[in-house]
């Protein structure tokens, strides 16, 4: 017994030195182990300027999101103030005059969204910038800024223990009753040879845009551009430019008389090229401009008709003309194509029965309406070079006259130089006649 009462004592003072042995973790905040870098969204732009540092990171880890933000947020040598910086509600956490900024948010705070992703949950956050005037001034020298930060985290997986990379998704959205074919719509690099490496372009530029589809264990696809709209948010808001519409009629091209059109002949049946002629809508302060586009398919064996066509209009011929060579099917755009005439038989007739928009049912999947943007719009003044060409024009004038008087004066005193000489002669010769006689 007394053996035993000895080993409890021992197990006893153990316990006790364990327990005070652990360390204190009140008040402290657990650090997770893994933290990797975030890639983060700008909704609204920032303006880039090459070879500037990112303005804006984030660490996801297993219970919260730690956003820094450098205090030159838009890169422009212009520091925001941090009572300007909030993300749902939550302001900067470093202390006053820490730099760079810094906010700690739990994942299921500052007004973050949760969602599932297929496998993935994501909790999206969105930090918001609002210049304050300057100094109590009506101004601001700052334009507003909007940064979205997404967190993925494996569903497989317990959230508390694996923290993932965050990752950003470019805005591009999809609408379809079946994703049965993979529809897609990108800008295009100015030579079609891949994506465009910015979303920035000038009025003048033609922007382009490539519409197709994957039809992958399909039947051989042709695409169509069915519609497409141009609006200066990402939601259906006013004002809005139907640049396509009537069933595939490019109809800024009639409109406007600009250079748009579709892109003949195609590179494949899966796939449309079409160009736009940059613009800007009047009188919004805002120069983003984000396309959607209805596209559709048919069998490439199918021939084209009024309801499935891409016609581009020649201004200079005033005339109508199809990407896949039938041009009567684009007789239609002038009036409107989901409602055709009633077909009339004769020599006048056309070869084929127009179809009206009742008789036709597309399959599911074989349509799908994409958005892609924000596309950003700078305006460039063609007299902008005026100053520098006559600036140039006049050094030029300036140098000639500069040249001509150079050479004047040299003949000037060439002739001053040999008149001297010639009446130096003529006085001494007439001095050695007067010298002579005497």
């Amino acid at each position: 017994m007394w053996c035993k009462g000895q080993i409890s004592v021992v197990l006893l003072l153990f316990f006790l030195c364990d327990a005070f042995a652990q360390p204190r973790f009140k008040g402290r905040k657990l650090i997770a182990k893994q933290q990797k870098p975030a890639v983060v969204l700008y909704a609204k732009p920032i303006e880039p300027r090459a070879g500037s540092p990112q303005t804006v990171t984030a660490q996801c880890t297993d219970s919260e999101v730690i956003v820094t933000i450098s205090p030159d947020l838009l890169g422009i040598q212009k520091p925001v103030q941090p009572s300007d910086l909030s993300m749902g509600g939550c302001g900067v956490t470093s202390p006053a005059g820490a730099e760079p900024f810094v906010i700690d948010a739990p994942l299921q705070g500052c007004g973050s969204n949760v969602e599932m992703q297929g496998a993935e949950i994501v909790y999206t956050f969105t930090l918001d910038y609002n210049p304050s005037p300057i100094d109590g001034l009506p101004i601001v020298r700052t334009n507003p800024a909007v940064v979205q930060i997404e967190c993925h985290y494996n569903r497989l997986h317990n959230v508390s223990s694996n923290a993932l990379n965050p990752t950003w998704v470019p805005y591009t959205s999809t609408i379809s009753a079946e994703d049965v074919l993979g529809f897609s719509l990108v800008i295009m690099s100015s030579d079609w040879s891949g994506p465009s490496p910015s979303n920035t372009f000038f009025l003048g530029d033609l922007i382009n845009l490539q519409a197709s589809v994957d039809s992958t264990n399909h039947e051989p696809l042709r695409v169509f551009v069915d519609s497409c709209v141009a609006t200066p948010g990402s939601n259906a808001s006013a004002p809005a430019y139907n640049f396509i519409g009537n069933n595939g009629c490019f109809l800024d091209s009639q409109l406007t008389g600009s250079n748009s059109q579709f892109m003949s002949p195609r590179v494949a049946q899966s796939v449309m090229q079409f160009q736009l002629d940059a613009f800007r809508f009047y009188g919004l302060t805002t120069s983003s401009i984000f396309i959607t586009c209805h596209l559709k398919v048919t069998l490439a064996s199918a021939n084209v008709d009024p309801l499935n066509k891409d016609c581009s209009y020649n201004s200079a011929l005033t005339q109508w003309s199809s990407v896949d060579g039938d041009n009567a099917v684009c007789s239609c755009c002038d009036t409107s194509c989901a409602n055709p005439p009633p077909f009339r038989r004769g020599s006048g007739a056309p070869r084929y029965r127009p179809r009206r928009a009742s008789e036709v049912s597309v399959p599911a999947g074989w349509e799908e309406t994409i958005s892609v943007g924000p596309l950003f719009l700078k305006r460039v003044s063609p007299l902008s070079s005026v100053p520098q060409s006559l600036s140039s024009q006049q050094d030029k004038t300036y140098s000639g006259s500069q040249y001509q008087a150079s050479i004047l004066g040299a003949v000037v005193g060439v002739l001053a130089v040999s008149c001297v000489a010639v009446l130096f002669l003529i006085y001494r010769k007439a001095n050695g006649t007067a010298n002579t006689k005497q």
